[in-house]
């Protein structure tokens, strides 16, 4: 599941913004054929803003964690660290070489946070700074430029969060 905050018109308007002047740019350097992957983006973000996550229940066994109907054993998993995200903890959970698979779990508070990192720390290493790739990095940079929305909503969703997980 991934972090999601309803947003409002003024994001979209501001995907919109971004968009054309890209677009603007491309076609006057006579680059139109980057003009599909800028509107496929634009697409992209759209429906990933306006399209909540599904609910999913996720169990930490003797076998491992389960996410969304997938177990990860402990065999696989190498170490977790928490980020933080519209307000959210986010786990993240990273298998072992070659593959180095993330799971991604949502957290709804710092108390659940801290049961989790006593129960996992238990079968995984606890990373507490994980080291950013150079996507992450532009990620957090580009997260940065986005405007702010109102924060009422993300508290009505954590309230949600807090009564599912008693």
């Amino acid at each position: 599941m991934r972090p999601y905050k309803k947003q409002t018109g003024t994001i979209l308007r501001f995907y919109l913004a971004i968009a054309f002047l890209l677009s603007a740019i491309m076609f006057f350097f006579g680059y139109k054929v980057l003009l599909i992957p800028i509107w496929a983006i634009v697409f992209l973000f759209y429906v990933l803003t306006i399209t909540p996550p599904p609910e999913v229940e996720n169990k930490i066994t003797t076998f491992g964690i389960e996410a969304a109907g997938i177990t990860l054993r402990w065999e696989t998993l190498s170490h977790f660290y928490f980020g933080k995200r519209f307000g959210f903890y986010t786990l993240t959970v990273v298998s072992q070489p070659p593959y180095f698979y993330h799971a991604y779990m949502v957290v709804p508070n710092s108390d659940i946070k801290n049961r989790l990192t006593h129960i996992l720390s238990q079968h995984l290493v606890y990373q507490e700074k994980p080291q950013k790739t150079i996507a992450d990095r532009m990620v957090d940079f580009l997260s940065s430029l986005i405007p702010d929305e109102k924060e009422e909503e993300t508290e009505d969703v954590l309230k949600k969060l807090r009564r599912a997980s008693l």
